[in-house]
């Protein structure tokens, strides 16, 4: 982090981006948690759907000793679909922040200019592990409201350039951020965080690709709160190019 202390923007994605995948990722973001959904297909029938995602948000260096890390949408999409991850859609945040074993609440810091800053970041990020103690860096434990989500939604289709933020859930389960397509796409202050999710999910025990449970008809309003996500593999690779 001291190399990129004085670094912002695309210019400090490069680096982290380099450093997530030579795999300087903490080894307890590689333990993934489910998180699943109950509900009815179109014709009634009852089904669940389980997505398993990082128990954190996305963060380089080892279990003792990690940094989250915000970055813009290119870097994130590129780092997803590299590993073979998706982003969440809204409506997986908020059933992640219901499944969490810890919450924690948020910590807005005053804004400005300096919060694109690495400075904010680590301060921001210091914040997060005094609030979690000696549970940071724990495997298998679901964490949830130190960070908005960078997320999937039709609006990006209609909204190239964009990045789509939400969450950062209050204690009440109530988000500060709304779904948001405000920023440019390569924009990250201190309170954005990446939560990968795995690009194979369960449907009733068995698994399917995401990406086909999230345009499913029958399936999506399971996972999405805008019905079928049109193509959240190619809004990626939009993204990432």
């Amino acid at each position: 982090m001291r190399t990129v202390k004085d670094l912002r923007g695309p210019d400090r994605d490069k680096v982290v981006e380099r450093q997530l995948l030579a795999g300087n990722i903490p080894s307890f973001l590689r333990q993934l948690v489910p998180v699943t959904f109950q509900g009815k297909t179109g014709n009634g029938k009852p089904v669940h759907v389980t997505i398993c995602v990082m128990p954190d948000y996305l963060a380089v260096g080892s279990n003792a000793n990690f940094v989250r890390t915000p970055l813009g949408l290119p870097a994130a999409a590129k780092i997803a679909l590299r590993l073979g991850f998706l982003l969440p859609t809204p409506k997986m945040v908020d059933a992640i922040y219901r499944s969490a074993q810890i919450r924690v609440a948020p910590q807005p810091m005053p804004a400005g200019p300096q919060m694109t800053s690495t400075d904010y970041l680590l301060r921001h990020n210091a914040t997060v592990n005094e609030q979690l103690g000696p549970r940071a860096g724990k495997p298998a434990e679901l964490v949830a409201g130190d960070q908005k989500d960078l997320v999937l939604t039709n609006r990006l289709e209609t909204s190239p350039g964009k990045v789509a933020i939400y969450g950062w859930h209050r204690l009440n389960g109530q988000p500060i951020q709304p779904l948001t397509t405000v920023h440019e796409a390569i924009y990250a202050d201190y309170s954005h965080g990446i939560r990968l999710v795995s690009s194979t999910a369960y449907v009733n025990g068995k698994p399917a690709p995401l990406a086909e449970v999230m345009q499913s008809p029958d399936l999506a309003s399971l996972v999405s709160g805008e019905g079928p996500i049109r193509n959240p593999e190619g809004l990626l690779q939009m993204a990432a190019n």
